[in-house]
């Protein structure tokens, strides 16, 4: 699928890793709609780019069906769908140590809007037979991320989800792409391009929107901005339980390192 051209719509694409996928499909001749719960944010973006914005909390199936239905009378049927709307909040304490609201949370963010998605674009890419759907998961979907159990498992089910849509669909003409970032320099992660330190493997988010675009105009099912995750879970697929102890030590030398578990500091040490 080719954005030139293309109808794309981008979720949580008021900064970060949306905003520069935004940016990416625009420079290619896409017609962009930019959709963020924070409506101002969207705006700003859809404004530098000649493209629309709209307010959509992502949790909400009908905000999303409006999100397409507001698209589609603007730029026409909805080519390229990119789920990339997500969140982080870490465990207070032990594995299960995050309250159920925020358990839900990760799941209505990162699983149920791509489902919501699917759901409302699918029957009319089936019948016209072409189509792509891009959800943006993380290396933690192939992988973990040591301390945010809530993450790690619903990017696992992102994953799933976006194989599912892969082998259902693809007979009908319809692409699936699941993207697996590992360390990206966002807001997410309280940074900015200017943290990015491509030796540390810590990348920026338009490093991550080139790979996006280049996968799917590739018909890639698996995008990996940070190559080096193939690798990684390829040794966890060969050992899993050499795998885990290799976690295991990493979370201990986090610790020891920082003293506490910082997500934002992991790239320091792989």
């Amino acid at each position: 699928m080719q954005f030139k051209g293309s109808s794309v719509v981008i979720t949580g694409a008021g900064g970060g890793i949306g905003a520069a996928i935004a940016r990416a499909a625009a420079a290619r001749g896409a017609q962009v709609c930019v959709s963020d719960i924070d409506g101002d944010k969207a705006r700003q973006v859809a404004e530098e780019i000649g493209g629309i914005a709209v307010a959509c909390d992502v949790t909400d199936e009908a905000a999303i069906q409006n999100l397409i239905e507001t698209a589609r009378a603007a730029h026409g049927p909805v080519d390229i769908y990119v789920s990339n709307a997500g969140l982080g909040r870490g465990d207070p304490s032990h594995a299960a140590s995050q309250p159920n609201a925020d358990w839900m949370l990760n799941w209505n963010v990162h699983v149920m809007a791509h489902v919501y998605a699917a759901r409302a674009l699918l029957p009319e890419m089936i019948a016209r037979g072409s189509g792509h759907l891009v959800n943006v998961a993380s290396a933690a979907g192939l992988l973990n991320q040591i301390g945010d159990a809530a993450y790690s498992a619903t990017k696992h089910a992102a994953v799933s989800f976006a194989e599912s849509l892969a082998i259902t669909h693809g007979a009908d003409g319809i692409g699936a792409s699941v993207v697996c970032p590992q360390y990206v320099a966002t807001p997410l992660l309280g940074m900015s391009d200017a943290d990015a330190d491509p030796d540390a493997s810590l990348l920026t988010a338009d490093d991550v929107a080139q790979a996006v675009v280049a996968g799917v105009e590739e018909n890639r099912f698996l995008i990996l901005s940070h190559p080096a995750v193939q690798g990684f879970a390829v040794h966890r697929a060969k050992d899993h339980d050499r795998w885990i102890a290799g976690m295991q030590a990493l979370r201990a030398k986090a610790l020891d390192t920082f003293g506490e578990i910082r997500v934002q500091e992991f790239y320091k040490l792989v």
